[in-house]
């Protein structure tokens, strides 16, 4: 993506999560970062107007509209280990984690240099007294989307989750366009 365009990620059937990575275009070691956006927004709960920030505090986007106002930054895109840990009964799955490095690796990019992603339409919800995580079905619905604006050029990873609690256990597309 050029800085100036907008990303749209769409959920053409609700109740579906995509895992999103940046990198920046130019320096690939600069990342989007959850810690860096969290101290900066000072919330968890990221929506319209809200800015990711890389691990160098530069923003890489802006939340410019956001129909479901529901996303997750705190986990790890899914990954064989994550099925083997949550998942023993299924058949392993290389998840979002897998898909990610393939997509990435004619940028250079390597499974190391993966990050948190920011999960958009992620329901996970955390109990303020324990801080205890649920991961519960989204509450995005047929034709939710978030669109983001890039703050800078950049390499973009965008995955349809694949694991079971995370999408009310059914699978969907995610549909994506960038606009000028």
């Amino acid at each position: 993506m050029k800085k100036g365009q907008t990303l749209i990620v769409i959920d053409p059937r609700g109740e579906q999560v995509a895992d999103l990575l940046s990198f920046n275009a130019r320096d690939i070691d600069e990342v989007i970062s959850s810690g860096r956006t969290f101290d900066y927004a000072e919330r968890i709960y990221l929506s319209t107007g809200n800015k990711l920030y890389s691990n160098r505090s530069n923003v890489m986007l802006e939340i410019v509209e956001d129909t479901v106002g529901r996303h997750d930054f705190l986990l790890t895109p899914c990954s064989v280990d994550t099925f083997d840990h949550f998942y023993p009964d299924l058949p392993r799955h290389r998840g979002c984690f897998g898909n990610l490095a393939e997509a990435l690796a004619p940028w250079g990019i390597t499974p190391a240099q993966i990050p948190n992603a920011f999960n958009c339409f992620m329901n996970v919800p955390v109990d303020g007294e324990t801080g205890e995580l649920k991961v519960l079905p989204p509450i995005s619905r047929a034709g939710d989307y978030i669109a983001l604006r890039a703050e800078m050029d950049l390499i973009i990873g965008l995955t349809a989750c694949s694991a079971p609690d995370s999408n009310g256990g059914t699978f969907k597309p995610i549909h994506y366009r960038i606009e000028a």
